[in-house]
């Protein structure tokens, strides 16, 4: 099946500006980049989530209140952060690790269903067999050991290696790992799962987004 153009050009300008920025962020990383624009460049993520939650809370004297209180902060952390741009990088890049790692795991303890499993019971409308439900439920430890296993490297590196390495593989070869992890996973889907119960990697994240949607609005009803 071939896609179609628009979502074809989508993708290609994604992948782009992911590999723009990752190869930036290495730049910066590894020292080789010009410090002003490597900090404002690491902490622009920080910053649009901030922006983001107080754009939620709605109220229009805290988004004021709260941007200039941001933009203070960052004015009077400059001197410091254009110093320790890899430091920047890295609480970023474990951070985003642990959430994720955190998101999945937790899934695991208590009444909850495991997050893959939720997924998987979007896609299918609610009905999936016992077979793939401890199957996804496996596939949920795998993906909390991941993202562990991702934040310990990253910190190991950090703080025995040379920048240069750590870099390299916080930068470069995150997004190729997460990859590889779905090519090995899907993998280990066709030897486990019979036919009429394997989801495509387009399902998995259709129904990433189901769920995400699902619990924005239950949180939404729950806090409006």
């Amino acid at each position: 099946m071939i896609m179609p153009p628009g979502p074809l050009v989508r993708a290609l300008a994604l992948f782009a500006l992911m590999a723009a920025w990752a190869w930036l962020a290495h730049q910066g990383s590894a020292g080789e980049g010009d410090p002003d624009f490597s900090a404002a460049l690491a902490a622009l993520p920080i910053v649009a989530i901030a922006v983001l939650f107080l754009w939620r809370v709605g109220k229009p004297l805290w988004i004021v209140v709260g941007g200039l209180t941001l933009f203070a902060f960052l004015a009077w952390l400059w001197p410091a952060l254009r110093e320790n741009v890899a430091l920047l990088y890295y609480v970023q890049h474990v951070g985003t690790n642990l959430v994720l790692a955190t998101l999945f795991g937790r899934s695991l303890f208590g009444p909850r269903e495991a997050l893959v499993t939720q997924f998987a019971r979007t896609v299918h409308l609610g009905v999936i067999s016992v077979a793939k439900e401890r199957y996804t439920r496996q596939v949920t430890i795998a993906w909390t050991v991941f993202f562990l296993a991702m934040a310990l490297v990253s910190t190991a590196l950090f703080w025995l290696a040379p920048l240069a390495a750590w870099s390299v593989f916080a930068n470069l070869l995150a997004l190729p790992l997460i990859v590889l992890m779905f090519v090995v996973e899907h993998g280990f889907r066709h030897r486990i799962l019979p036919p009429g119960e394997r989801s495509s990697v387009a399902d998995t994240f259709r129904g990433y987004r189901a769920a995400m949607q699902r619990r924005h609005s239950d949180s939404l009803a729950k806090h409006p």
